[in-house]
């Protein structure tokens, strides 16, 4: 289990000789901090509390950011500013037991020797409701000082009750440049190869290319392209390291966006053998099924729409009977609304409709709302529709026999404009027909 306890400061784990690169590199001080500027210029909220200048009640922390990032290095400065008791746990491996036993410790610790805990929750968004319950009284009482760390929109993966006590803090992604100053310090650094190995020009450009954004890829790729002891790192010696590192599914490397990317490709393209394929890949990997189960209800709402407006409801309730029920039993639940999706009518009409609404919206298309629409119970809608030497000239649609009644409600600038365009596949094949019948009861063309 990846859980431990540490009285050490962040620097200690920099002087194991034989640790992986990306932990010998993890930086000592924040100077050392690569990206994250927004967040790190004097006065930041960060900086003070990594510098230990901070003198808000802040206590509890939510790093939220991509992977190989820094979340973890920020973690560990933060606790060697204040020299406190810095405890890790990884959601991935901690249960809700494992967690009250470190929370109850804490607060021993605090009552009986005044030391306080900094609590470092790594893939928070992972613990089920009842686990991030338990951590309320923990972040109120001040037994611990909570420091989490997200790759997922705490919004949607965190409790609101832990989240409002909370300082949300958005990390970005590295830039090439960022990821320029890992390699050449990395190569240059005593904790590193101390200069005693160099790499090319291209070598690094598809290093960095194939790191994608990511710090801590980027240096174990680097320590694998050098791991056959050459002196010289070029083109050849990165691509074999790539070859190694991506053999299989990693929750936090490319395979990741491209598992899932075929995943719902594969629902798209109405094939259940490989979207159930791919959704064993993903389970078998450790995925969160959370995090499945919020993109097959993506999936229902942009691909089958309203071919089968029962494939939102099915993945709705897929998703929520996940949650409730766990692994592995959530792995029938989720095959299950899988199959449904991948062979259900396909039609991606209201995404396309949606998107192109926006889009004139944010171009500026669309002039004052008519008239006859404006809320006649406001008092200022009834004196402009006065002073304009307007009458209010609604017509009530239910007071015609088919509900219908041919009247303006776009703006003029987009009278003849048609955002949604139905296909014939599925229910839409009725939409299409009852549609055309709508619109030339509204004198539309």
């Amino acid at each position: 289990m990846d859980l431990f306890t540490a009285n050490l400061s962040a620097s200690e784990g920099n002087n194991m000789p034989h640790a992986p690169l990306a932990v010998r590199m993890r930086p000592q001080k924040i100077s050392e901090v690569v990206g994250q500027e927004h967040l790190l210029q004097p006065g930041q909220p960060l900086r003070r509390l990594i510098e230990n200048t901070d003198d808000s009640t802040v206590t509890a922390v939510f790093l939220w950011g991509p992977p190989g990032i820094g979340k973890t290095t920020l973690a560990y400065l933060m606790a060697a500013a204040t020299g406190r008791r810095f405890v890790e746990i990884s959601a991935v491996a901690a249960g809700i037991k494992e967690l009250r036993a470190e929370i109850a410790t804490a607060k021993h610790e605090l009552a009986a020797r005044n030391i306080q805990t900094v609590l470092f929750i790594d893939e928070v968004h992972r613990f089920s409701k009842t686990q991030q319950d338990a951590l309320l009284p923990a972040v109120e009482n001040r037994w611990v000082t909570l420091i989490a760390a997200t790759t997922e929109n705490p919004s949607l993966s965190v409790i609101s009750p832990l989240l409002s006590r909370s300082l949300l803090l958005t990390l970005h992604p590295l830039t090439a440049s960022d990821l320029d100053t890992l390699i050449t310090r990395a190569l240059t650094d005593p904790r590193g190869f101390n200069g005693q190995v160099t790499i090319t020009l291209a070598a690094k450009e598809l290093l960095i290319r194939f790191a994608g954004n990511d710090g801590r890829r980027v240096l174990t790729l680097l320590e694998a392209a050098a791991s056959t002891g050459i002196t010289e790192i070029d083109v050849p010696q990165v691509e074999a390291a790539v070859d190694q590192y991506a053999v299989r599914y990693d929750r936090n490397a490319d395979q990741h966006y491209n598992v899932i990317s075929a995943f719902i490709k594969s629902i798209r393209g109405s094939d259940a053998d490989a979207a159930i394929h791919y959704l064993a890949r993903m389970l078998e990997a450790g995925e969160d099924p959370r995090f499945i189960g919020r993109r097959i209800v993506i999936s229902a709402a942009e691909d089958i729409g309203l071919a089968d407006p029962q494939a939102l409801q099915i993945a709705l309730q897929a998703m929520q009977a996940v949650s409730l029920i766990g692994m592995p039993e959530a792995r029938i639940i989720l095959a299950q609304a899988v199959i449904y999706l991948a062979t259900a009518p396909k039609s991606n009409s209201a995404y396309k409709a949606i998107n192109a609404a926006l889009a004139d919206v944010r171009a500026g298309k669309g002039g004052q709302v008519p008239l006859h629409l404006w809320d006649q119970n406001l008092a200022a809608s009834r004196q402009y529709v006065q002073e304009a030497g307007k009458t209010h000239d609604y017509i009530y649609p239910h007071d015609f026999p088919a509900g219908i009644v041919a009247q303006t409600y776009l703006p003029d600038d987009l009278q003849d404009v048609r955002y949604y365009v139905p296909t014939r596949r599925g229910r839409e094949g009725n939409i299409t027909e009852n549609l055309q019948r709508i619109n030339k009861a509204l004198g539309k063309s």
